[in-house]
Order: structure tokens, then C-alpha cells, then sequence
């Protein structure tokens, strides 16, 4: 099992370029459709508490899938194997990468891997979005945030603590779960 858990995420890992979020569709395809390690809801929760926890969301998600199902050690498994591609990527490049940089062609795949990750990053978006918003006040919680976090500078983590306190709230004053 821990070597299951390291290599499906040496693979998620592999497969991902742009950082945590462009990881998110890919996370979901191998841990709740192909393995069913968690629930679509278990990713989002971990998603969130990747959020506003230190480190790489990626890493963090990864870290609370395995511990789940190995303990410690899965954790362990599951981490080093989500940043084994990066890392052994990363050490080829930095040789190489300022030699080739000041290339058009280059340059122009940059740009367009950018591009891919915003799609990737907008998949994983709506993918949560129609999860997580059903209903009136789910959707009036994801304006009111989504309003402040593009206006404010209050703190990510701010933003998520509040909206789970306006959870716990709604939920025991007997609303729908938020």
C-alpha cells in the first residue's frame, strides 16, 4: 500500500505542471475515481485545509490522503511521492534552463503551458464550485468571499476560517450545511 500511495502520487506529480492548483483535476481522477482512497468531499476538505495550512497545497492533500490511510507513514509515502518528479525535474532544468530561456521558442512554450494551467486551474474551479455551492446561502458564503479576497488584502486563511465559522453557525442554527 505505501508504495501504491508513493507512486500514484509520483504520478500525480509527474503529470502536473503549474504548481498545487493545476494538480487539483489530476488529484481527483486517481484518489476518488480510480483508487477511491476519499469521497469527492473528504478532497474538497482537504483541499481547504491545504488552503490555509503552510506548504504546497499539492503536498498538504497528498500528506492527508495517505496519513488517512496508512498513518505516518502513508503520509510520508504519499509526500515523497508527489514531490519525487518535481524535485528530480527541478535538478535536470536548473543546469540547462538558463541557456535556453532567452529562446523564442521557449519563451512562446512557457506562455502557452501558462495558458494550460489557467484551464486546468478553471476545470478544478467549477469541478469544486458545483460541489460545494448548493444553495442560497452556500452561494451568497462564495460571493461575499469571492468579493473580499479580490478586494481586500485580508489574509487567504482569514477568509477560510470565516467561512467555517459561518458554517458551524448556519449548520447549528439548523440551515443546510454550508
Amino acid at each position: 500500500m505505501l508504495w501504491d500511495l508513493f507512486c500514484t502520487f509520483a504520478k500525480v506529480g509527474v503529470m502536473t505542471f503549474g504548481g498545487g492548483y493545476a494538480m487539483l483535476p489530476i488529484l481527483q481522477r486517481e484518489v476518488v475515481d480510480k483508487k477511491g482512497w476519499a469521497t469527492e468531499e473528504e478532497l474538497m476538505d482537504y483541499f481547504a485545509i491545504g488552503q490555509c495550512t503552510p506548504g504546497i497545497i499539492a503536498v498538504n492533500t497528498a500528506t492527508f490522503v495517505g496519513q488517512k490511510l496508512k498513518g505516518i507513514a502513508g503520509g510520508i509515502a504519499a509526500t515523497l511521492g508527489v514531490v519525487f518528479p518535481s524535485l528530480v525535474i527541478i535538478v535536470l532544468l536548473a543546469g540547462v534552463i538558463e541557456a535556453f530561456s532567452h529562446l523564442g521558442w521557449v519563451q512562446h512554450a512557457f506562455g502557452g503551458i501558462r495558458i494550460c494551467v489557467c484551464v486546468l486551474i478553471l476545470n478544478a474551479v467549477v469541478k469544486l464550485f458545483r460541489k460545494a455551492v448548493i444553495d442560497k446561502l452556500t452561494l451568497a458564503i462564495f460571493v461575499v468571499i469571492a468579493l473580499g479576497s479580490y478586494f481586500t488584502p485580508v489574509s487567504p486563511v482569514l477568509f477560510v476560517l470565516a467561512a467555517g465559522i459561518i458554517g458551524i453557525v448556519l449548520k447549528n442554527a439548523g440551515g443546510k450545511k454550508a
